[in-house]
């Protein structure tokens, strides 16, 4: 087993009444990109700020580099960097200022011509930072988690309100970030983001993690089966859709009928005759392999951005 650099142990923390995290515990191997993956609210970005020692837990443990976030000084501070979910400079720095500023306050030479350079930033190196779109922004906010080459990089929701297009440029950079070994820990509500780009996911909600392992393993929980999806013109009994030939769970999700089958095609024709039988009608329907979307479902009972 490779040498865990973030290691986290019963962690808990509570707002007032509200307990954000309820007992929180994973590793983190060198090297690993390692997935948060939950809805809004579940405890992802709490769990991450308490790792950058942002936020003090009231509850449990936790080490990066096998140093405590809030007693580590700046031994801490020079081995992670991080990419919080809303990055704000002043507008009127130009982006060449801000990498500067960023090495000198970590006391190192930056690359800055190289780090322009890898983020697609040569041609804004003299632009105000309010000039910037939001790719843009987003790609000097990596950069300048990176000026100091730190061993851990925390991104907190970093495709968070971007087009996809930009989405997929920010997934070339993390896929970049694992070619040069670089520890990330990664917090996203995107399915597709978890599944391109973690080794492993752990599926935080309400606090708790529900589920921890690969995006491919995770999915094998829902292999033999598929996803078959309908909308129908007025509810149906969850309990007689379970009992159709193949069908291993119903749910209601987003008003739709989400149904798991081991046989597709008798699980259709015993759905479209049940809804004859009772004067209803299938007004789409779509089928597709498992995926963590499923898992997900599965597990709690709704979508992940829910």
């Amino acid at each position: 087993m490779s040498k865990a650099i973030v290691e986290v142990r019963d962690l808990r923390k509570n707002y007032g009444d509200v307990e954000a995290l309820c007992g929180v515990s994973f590793r983190i191997d060198e090297g690993e990109i390692f997935g948060l993956l939950g809805p809004n609210g579940a405890g992802k970005t709490t769990t991450i700020e308490i790792l950058e020692g942002m936020r003090t837990a009231d509850g449990g443990t936790a080490a990066v580099s096998g140093l405590d976030p809030q007693k580590g000084g700046a031994e801490f501070k020079r081995s992670v960097g991080a990419v919080l979910q809303s990055t704000s400079l002043p507008d009127k720095i130009r982006v060449d200022e801000a990498l500067s500023l960023f090495a000198q306050l970590y006391g190192t030479r930056a690359d800055r011509t190289g780090l322009l350079s890898r983020f697609g930033l040569e041609e804004k190196r003299h632009a105000f930072y309010g000039k910037l779109s939001g790719g843009q922004k987003q790609r000097l906010a990596i950069a300048l988690a990176l000026v100091h080459e730190p061993r851990v990089v925390f991104l907190d929701e970093p495709t968070a309100g971007l087009d996809p297009q930009v989405r997929r440029e920010i997934y070339d950079i993390i896929e970049e970030l694992r070619r040069q070994k670089k520890t990330v820990l990664l917090t996203t509500h995107y399915i597709e983001e978890a599944e391109r780009l973690c080794d492993r996911v752990a599926i935080i909600d309400h606090g708790k993690v529900i589920a921890m392992d690969t995006p491919r393993e995770l999915k094998q929980r829902s292999a033999g089966t598929t996803r078959i999806e309908v909308s129908l013109a007025k509810p149906a009994e969850a309990a007689e859709l379970r009992a159709l030939e193949g069908v291993t769970d119903c749910r209601t999700v987003d008003g739709r009928t989400v149904l798991h089958s081991t046989r597709p095609p008798q699980t259709i024709v015993a759905l479209v005759k049940h809804l004859e039988a009772h004067s209803n009608e299938l007004q789409s329907l779509e089928i597709a392999a498992p995926s963590l979307e499923d898992v997900f479902i599965e597990l709690t009972g709704r979508r992940l951005r829910e």
